[in-house]
């Protein structure tokens, strides 16, 4: 079976994938509400939750970042041979 990154990833790195889209969620649909009630403390309330959704994301690209460097010093690439040497 072929290993899929989201499979071979970490618990922590799913987490914080999983929580970044829905904090992501959330604070876009606070903003549409926010629009279609012209409810500025609302709208600009939901766009600091979308910034944590975004820093939230980018911690996961950090954890992935890490546990790839972890995997690659545990599993070091394997020289390919010429044909003919």
């Amino acid at each position: 079976m072929i290993s899929t990154p989201w499979e071979s990833a970490s618990g922590l790195y799913k987490v914080l994938v999983i929580a970044s889209m829905a904090v992501s969620a959330l604070g876009i649909i606070l903003a549409l509400v926010g629009a279609n009630t012209t409810n500025r403390p609302l709208m600009y309330t939901a766009v600091g939750i979308i910034l944590v959704g975004l820093l939230t994301h980018v911690a996961g690209l950090v954890v992935r970042g890490r546990d790839v460097k972890t995997y690659r010093k545990q599993n070091p690439p394997v020289p390919k041979q010429r044909p003919g040497r």
